[in-house]
This record gives structure tokens, C-alpha cells and sequence, in this order.
């Protein structure tokens, strides 16, 4: 009387075989270098607006660490152009200060050294350079 049900119901588990699966440490590579890749780009906003050898020194050792946690894969990386008033470069240090406190998080729970050494010294530098714009 009635035709069987051909197609899997919607509401069967999904066999395991149906999706990628990534270990643990797969997930915090692709976290860490997604927070690193966000420092990378705030750092180049600021190479913009305050050049120094500082930042550029900070960009090459996040572009590395990136392509390294990528398999060799270089970040993208953007030209930024935009007009210099103090308060915005304020408002950058506290970001890169925030991303890279939170690469340190990440790096630190994948037990990664030179991420968290260089999430580290970022966090300083741009924690020294906010207090500096801010004092002008």
C-alpha cells in the first residue's frame, strides 16, 4: 500500500565517516594562526600609520610563524592606507595587545615556545606603545 522510505531519515546519526576530523592539535594550529594572522594585519595598519624598525621586525616574525603553522603557506597581507591621528593608534595597540594575548592563550595550551615567547614580547610592545601615544 504504501512505498518504503528510501533516503536516510534526518534524524539517524551521521555516520563518522561522513565528515573530516581534526585532532586537538590541528584546531589550536588553525586558532593560533588565525589570532597571529589578525596581529599580523593590525601590525601592518600600524607599520603604516607609525613606521618603525620595531614593527617591521614583528611583521617578518608573524609572517613566519603564520606560514609555519600553515604548512609553509605565507599569510596574506594587505597595504594599508589610511590618515594618522593619535587616538587610532591608541585604539591599534590595545587591539594587537588583545590578539596577541589571545595567540599567547592558544600557544600556551599547545605547549608552542616561539609563539608564546613572540605572543608575549607583542603584548609588551604594544602594551609600552599605547601608554606612549596615549601620553601625547
Amino acid at each position: 500500500m504504501y512505498e518504503p522510505i528510501r533516503t536516510k531519515s534526518v534524524h539517524a546519526m551521521a555516520d563518522p565517516g561522513d565528515f573530516p576530523h581534526r585532532s586537538r592539535e590541528e584546531e589550536l594550529d588553525i586558532q593560533l594562526a588565525a589570532h597571529l594572522a589578525a596581529l599580523l594585519a593590525v601590525t601592518d595598519e600600524l607599520r603604516v600609520l607609525a613606521p618603525s624598525a620595531d614593527l617591521d621586525d614583528a611583521a617578518e616574525q608573524l609572517s613566519s610563524e603564520v606560514a609555519r603553522l600553515r604548512g609553509g603557506l605565507p599569510p596574506v597581507r594587505s597595504a594599508v592606507v589610511t590618515a594618522i591621528h593619535e587616538p587610532h593608534l591608541t585604539a591599534l595597540h590595545q587591539r594587537a595587545h588583545a590578539l596577541a594575548g589571545r595567540a599567547l592563550v592558544v600557544a600556551a595550551s599547545r605547549a608552542d615556545t616561539a609563539a608564546a615567547i613572540l605572543a608575549a614580547h607583542r603584548m609588551d610592545a604594544h602594551a609600552d606603545a599605547a601608554r606612549l601615544v596615549g601620553a601625547h
